[in-house]
């Protein structure tokens, strides 16, 4: 039981400050020392959330920019992962595409916006391709950099061993670069919903960046307030799915080893 409540606790420690400020903030709303013309009050966004569920739109939003965001992620973290692999492993390929990859990272993606939409309208590809540059280069350079700092006295010890040139890839030098790849991913991911926002409030006809800037033409507020909170909680749950990974697939490392011996006392 004490295991029980004491695993609940620790589960929850991450949503104390966000509730203290949710009540906070109602507080200051009720008696008005914040006017809710400026900023609307969590029961009128709850309202306002509750209507959007009501006539369905909410969950269309948000099924279509999760759409949005998992096919750009996907696409931009595997050319990303690829690239870091072959340039961390073969000195040829990085001598070929690595600088041309830095001169294309050093151009804000965000600020490429009107020549995406003159490429490819306002539709989904558009959405897409901003996503998939966003996420590349983090996952990119945290695979080249996690390669580059595998431990050759292992790489030299699986050859001795008589190791392939697969298996030392599979079992000595993925494993020892995953930690950096993980941090990619999870920057990668906040990168994601960042592009995500900034790509629905200007070319969309539909996701929640969409639903955000159409209300914004009715002076909805709460609408408008409700899709900046369904974007912190879409990327919150985006960081702990890739805190997830790292403690599965990270189990032999000493630190998330503590971690899951200390969840487990």
């Amino acid at each position: 039981m004490n295991r029980t409540v004491k695993a609940i606790t620790v589960a929850a420690l991450p949503w104390y400050i966000p509730l203290i400020v949710l009540v906070v903030w109602q507080v200051l709303s009720s008696t008005g020392i914040i006017s809710t013309r400026t900023l609307p009050s969590p029961d009128q966004v709850i309202r306002a959330g509750i209507t959007l569920v009501g006539n369905g739109k909410l969950f269309e939003a948000i099924g279509v920019s999760t759409w949005r965001a998992m096919i750009g992620f996907l696409i931009g973290a595997g050319i990303g992962f690829v690239f870091g692999l072959l340039n961390g492993v073969i000195s040829v390929s990085e001598k070929l595409t690595d600088s041309f990859l830095q001169m294309i990272r050093n151009i804000p993606h965000l600020a490429m916006i009107p020549l995406v939409i003159a490429w490819f309208g306002i539709g989904e590809e558009a959405k897409i391709f901003l996503v998939a540059l966003g996420v590349m280069f983090p996952i990119y350079l945290n695979t080249l950099l996690g390669i580059r700092s595998v431990d050759t006295g292992l790489i030299e010890m699986g050859r001795v061993y008589g190791l392939s040139n697969w298996q030392l890839y599979r079992k000595v030098i993925l494993p020892g670069a995953m930690p950096s790849i993980l941090v990619g991913f999870r920057f990668a991911l906040g990168i994601m919903w960042l592009t995500l926002i900034v790509s629905e409030t200007i070319a969309a006809d539909s996701g929640i960046g969409y639903m955000a800037m159409n209300a914004r033409e009715f002076f909805q507020l709460d609408v408008v307030v409700l899709s900046i909170l369904l974007y912190a909680l879409l990327g919150k749950l985006s960081d702990l799915m890739a805190k997830w990974l790292e403690r599965r697939w990270l189990k032999w490392h000493p630190h998330f080893a503590k971690a899951v011996s200390q969840s487990e006392a």
